[in-house]
């Protein structure tokens, strides 16, 4: 009989636990989000958010998904199938243009600086913009660095009527630069150092980068964006997101072997090495600024988003300009004292 008791209330607690569980879960907020592209050690916040339960303790259950493009974590956010994820801003831009109400917001800035730039060869000899007339160039068709090109020129001064520009597939640039079939590659920076490493290339040594902010185009880039549903139907789940990435990014920031853990745990089959130098690539080269230490990350200053929709207006010939409230909000920021990024290469 005794035992019967005890298998009994055992029984029960088990029960009552389960149960316990259950409603814990049913109260949490699952959150569809999807990754830029696939596995990269850049992604590292989003995985120490959830590994470390930062999501967790804000009541999220944030569901990790690899991405297609950074432009398409837009369209997957719009067409339903995602509540946020990370991507370009310049992708939403150009989506409230034609379908206002209906993109995404950027609710935390990660990539303070744009990736788009233009690789060549130091053989070549092209350092400045105007080296270009003459030259032969690989873009991939509808690339934000192909499709911004004739607003580069403008800005620099350049003739395109002296510049050829060859379209290939994503995956022959880094190949046909090396051959010496085309003079420079539109790239985004982060991708194309790292593949000229994988094709046993020294980036740093051999090849210069003419990046598009440095010459005119001072765009903001990839960071945490939401659909406009979460943010209508629930605010908080929101505000919990953007703390819980803050969290997981200024930790981070001071200890990439943190970061590099997550990710290896969501996808064993990544590079380890290669992504722990493209996680701090993305500091050195896209996060980290005078802008970013002034405001803290995960903000934008109004002005200068103003003047990049602007610049993405002219480069992809929008019927109508957004205003910066559209696209950005930085209602969900925890506060600049808590947002204060510091950078240590470890």
């Amino acid at each position: 009989m005794l035992k019967r008791l005890c298998f009994g209330a055992a029984a029960g607690l088990a029960m009552a636990g389960l149960a316990f569980t259950g409603a814990a879960r049913a109260q949490e907020t699952t959150i569809k989000f999807t990754l830029g592209w696939k596995t990269q050690g850049s992604d590292a916040a989003f995985f120490v958010a959830r590994d470390k339960g930062y999501y967790k303790a804000e009541g999220l259950n944030v569901v990790i998904d690899q991405g297609e493009g950074s432009g398409a974590t837009v369209t997957r956010i719009m067409g339903g199938a995602y509540d946020a994820g990370f991507g370009d801003v310049n992708a939403i831009i150009q989506n409230a243009a034609t379908k206002p109400g209906e993109n995404p917001v950027m609710v935390y800035m990660i990539w303070n600086r744009p990736p788009f730039a233009i690789s060549s060869k130091k053989a070549t000899g092209i350092t400045k913009p105007k080296d270009l007339e003459g030259r032969t160039l690989g873009g991939a068709p509808g690339t934000p660095t192909t499709r911004l090109l004739e607003v580069f020129a403008r800005k620099n001064g350049l003739d395109m009527g002296k510049i050829k520009l060859t379209s290939m597939a994503p995956n022959l640039q880094e190949p046909l630069l090396i051959k010496g079939d085309i003079d420079g590659a539109l790239v985004f920076n982060i991708t194309s150092y790292f593949n000229l490493l994988l094709n046993r290339q020294d980036p740093e040594k051999d090849f210069n980068w003419l990046t598009f902010g440095d010459f005119g185009l001072d765009l903001y880039s990839n960071g945490l964006m939401v659909s406009q549903k979460l943010i209508k139907e629930n605010p908080k789940a929101v505000a919990g997101l953007v703390r819980a990435t803050n969290k997981a990014m200024l930790e981070i920031a001071k200890d990439q072997a943190v970061g590099m853990k997550a990710v290896m745990a969501y996808d064993a089959l990544v590079n380890e090495a290669i992504e722990k130098k493209r996680l701090q690539y993305s500091f050195s080269e896209l996060i980290v600024s005078p802008e970013m230490k002034e405001i803290g990350v995960g903000d934008t200053k109004d002005a200068r988003m103003a003047s990049a929709i602007g610049i993405i207006a002219e480069g992809y010939q929008l019927a109508r300009t957004p205003k910066p409230e559209e696209i950005f909000s930085r209602a969900f920021l925890p506060p600049k004292a808590e947002r204060e990024l510091v950078y240590t290469a470890n």
